[in-house]
């Protein structure tokens, strides 16, 4: 039975999502998109007709929605008979939209842990502050909750599950690295909502090691890494939202996350933290306004989904696992390597809201074919991990693995 879907907000990735829904509708239904401004939702149904995704005939609908408005979601929810959820707007939306998807008995999925919009770096692990102490309530309910189904977090923490599967009787590290070797000819940028981006380093780093949380600060660790297609990549260890979900549902002892920083960005980051232009708390101008700094700061900066036209290169993103096997020291790389100028092609977006956006609507496939229809809260670490990475691979994000000097793509 098709499932129909709501894609709530108009970004960079939501354009990705509604491309990927349509060219998969004859297993998701009718498609429904909302955000606060319709003509947004308008402008990528546009795109998916022109660039003619549609599997089969269907529905494509746009709709006003302010998603923080619990009942208003729960009536679109019910209006457009909408079975799943994809939650791709603000991780400051989470808990309101989950809350309506448990009124209205939808499936939800979203991309990123929530935030508070007053809060950085809560204590860890983060996804116990506001997603776990709600997992009886989708159970009661009887609906499927997948958090945190973008790449990372989303298909790093899949690779994790493969790798405890199918490489290892026991992982002793995991390092998860992001790196992104593209250009978008842009003075600076972020590729994906620049608040979103700031908050995640403006706080402390936080990793799982020696079973515990270790803290550090930003850009303090620095590790170079050779990498498949991208070369050698300079990175730092920050924190991110897979560690806080790995540790807690993996036996592993050391969880570290690493992205790739060039200078240019650390150099403006550091002068706009500096200068207090980072911070989430209001301030008032000469004139009496009150002002929140990040926000400015956001508002000033290119539209990440403006970046596309012209962005070029690759991203490098994967599981770096070590451990044994039959009693014998292993060591894999576990990755996806996407290319910028072939995510605009498809779907008119850049490779980082390609590699958000295509795993979100795989997990929707999975519930609507019932084989991650589990009628409760999950990460994706606790959910099989072939039937999802086999999809991945049609998808246009295959998975190939290192070890050693033997790489290739994997079958599932």
């Amino acid at each position: 039975m098709k499932k129909n879907i709501l894609i709530i907000g108009a970004g960079g990735v939501a354009q990705v999502v509604a491309h990927k829904c349509a060219q998969n509708n004859d297993i998701l239904g009718d498609l429904h998109i909302a955000s606060r401004t319709e003509a947004k939702c308008k402008a990528i149904v546009t795109s998916v007709k022109e660039k003619n995704a549609f599997k089969t005939q269907g529905i494509f609908k746009t709709h006003t929605l302010d998603a923080m408005d619990i009942a208003a979601t729960a009536a679109l929810i019910r209006k457009t008979k909408a079975q799943i959820v994809l939650n791709v707007g603000s991780a400051f939306l989470n808990m309101a939209v989950l809350s309506a998807c448990i009124e209205a008995k939808a499936a939800y999925i979203d991309t990123a842990i929530h935030e508070d919009p007053l809060q950085v770096c809560e204590p860890p692990p983060w996804y116990r502050n506001y997603e776990w102490p709600r997992r009886e309530e989708c159970k009661k309910a009887r609906i499927t909750a997948v958090l945190g189904i973008g790449f990372d977090p989303g298909v790093v923490n899949a690779y994790a599950a493969l790798a405890r599967d199918d490489y290892f009787d026991r992982i002793d590290e995991i390092d998860i690295i992001d790196v992104n070797t593209g250009s978008h000819d842009r003075w600076f940028a972020t590729n994906f909502d620049p608040e979103i981006n700031f908050r995640e380093f403006t706080g402390q780093v936080l990793s799982w090691q020696n079973r515990k949380w270790t803290v550090n600060q930003m850009f303090e660790i620095r590790k170079d890494w050779e990498l498949p297609v991208v070369g050698t990549c300079t990175t730092y260890m920050t924190g991110h939202d897979e560690i806080h979900s790995l540790s807690q549902n993996l036996d592993v002892p050391n969880i570290r996350f690493w992205m790739g920083f060039g200078e240019h960005y650390i150099n403006v980051f550091t002068v706009l933290n500096n200068l207090g232009l980072l911070s989430e708390k209001p301030v008032k101008t000469a004139e009496g306004l009150e002002v929140i700094p990040l926000k400015v700061v956001k508002a000033v900066l290119p539209n990440p989904a403006s970046l596309a036209p012209n962005y070029t290169g690759n991203t490098c993103i994967g599981d770096f696992v070590k451990g044994t096997k039959n009693n014998k020291m292993r060591e894999v790389f576990i990755y996806n390597i996407a290319n910028h100028e072939n995510a605009y092609a498809e779907t008119g977006a850049q490779g980082i809201s390609y590699t958000a956006g295509v795993p979100t609507v795989a997990a929707a496939v999975l519930i609507a074919k019932g084989e991650w229809d589990v009628k409760t809260m999950v990460n994706v670490e606790e959910l099989p991990p072939h039937s999802f990475l086999s999809l991945l691979n049609k998808m246009g994000l295959p998975t190939r693995i290192r070890e050693g000097k033997d790489d290739k793509l994997l079958t599932f």
